[in-house]
């Protein structure tokens, strides 16, 4: 059996910044995903000859986040484009007002794009990364893939990392269960031609069973496709997951009526995400557990392998920029001595 230092599960953009953190700083790491592409939740899929974005609506930069760098990168090789400061609010009646906040960014080629690039420049470094890879426990001895690790990190929603840990250690019993995370399901609609107005952007939706936000993917990629993108709100999603081509009626009618729109969309498409967000938040960065089952935010290394649980629930409040300094913050701390 081989030794590796660090293996990180999951290449989400949580998993990827940390695994860069992990390697800048020296440390041998390996990265591994059950899905057939990376960037987890980030996600784009490829409808009508063209990526719509169906995870992540967007990113914002907070002030002084470290993420700001890696965001500049983008926008200087074309692979980010400030999108919009204004978003609709829409009553249930139909009213609206726009509500200005932080600039929101969006990519070009979909959200994925950007784990893509990630991943890419990790691998051109010389660091493993395999898709396609299904770990399905994390041993007591770190005996993972045939290979015998110091460090595990579980890049993931806390159920799926909850589940992959020791019953009854320190480490699973810190993280939430699946009943305190929020599911979703994305519809997407495209009509054969724009019929809603060009300032829409995206939209919160107040006091709807069926809709939490809805955005204009044309506007939001800037090919003025049009295509709009409904997420759900938890409870209506919760009654569509286990079969979600059942939620495109009823959220392709809510839209409708919210928007005025008369005619029919010509192509739709659903994805269910089970653990779309944190319902509360972890108030600490990142978790990180010795082998002798220390309290998370320490780092023993005593009794076994250590693990660590990193994304977008640890820190002020869910959002791509919190995953990413969430497992920057936890590579970093993994690379002290």
């Amino acid at each position: 059996m081989s030794t590796s230092d660090t293996l990180v599960v999951g290449s989400g953009i949580a998993g990827l910044a940390c695994a860069r953190a992990l390697h800048d700083a020296g440390v041998a790491v390996r990265v591994v995903d059950r899905g057939r592409v990376v960037g987890g939740r980030l996600a784009s899929k490829r409808l009508d000859d063209r990526p719509v974005d169906i995870g992540a609506r967007y990113f914002t930069v907070p002030d002084g986040s470290g993420f700001a760098s890696v965001v500049d990168d983008w926008i200087t090789r074309g692979l980010v484009r400030p999108w919009t400061d204004t978003f609709w609010v829409y009553a249930t009646d139909g009213s609206h007002e726009p509500k200005s906040g932080p600039m929101r960014y969006a990519a070009p080629a979909g959200l994925r794009s950007l784990a893509t690039d990630l991943a890419d420049r990790l691998q051109a470094d010389g660091v493993p990364l395999d898709q396609e890879v299904d770990v399905a426990g994390i041993p007591e001895g770190g005996d993972v893939l045939g290979s015998r690790y110091d460090t595990v990190v579980l890049a993931m929603p806390d159920p799926q990392a909850k589940r992959m840990l020791l019953p009854g250690s320190i480490a699973a019993a810190s993280l939430a269960d699946a009943g305190d995370w929020q599911p979703t399901i994305t519809v997407v609609a495209r009509w054969r031609e724009r019929l809603w107005p060009a300032d829409l952007h995206g939209a919160f939706v107040d006091g709807s069973e069926v809709l939490a936000f809805v955005a204009d993917d044309g506007d939001r990629r800037g090919d003025g496709a049009p295509v709009l993108v409904a997420h759900t709100t938890a409870p209506f999603a919760r009654a569509h997951l286990e079969h979600p081509e059942s939620a495109v009626a009823p959220v392709v009618e809510a839209v409708g009526a919210l928007l005025g729109l008369s005619e029919a969309p010509v192509s739709t498409s659903a994805h269910r995400w089970t653990f779309s967000s944190p319902a509360t938040q972890h108030p600490d960065l990142f978790l990180l557990s010795g082998g002798d089952g220390a309290a998370p935010g320490r780092t023993d290394r005593a009794g076994g392998v250590r693990v660590g649980v990193c994304g977008d629930a640890w820190g002020a409040r869910s959002a791509v920029s919190t995953a990413w300094e969430s497992g920057t913050a936890l590579g970093q701390a993994l690379a002290q001595p």
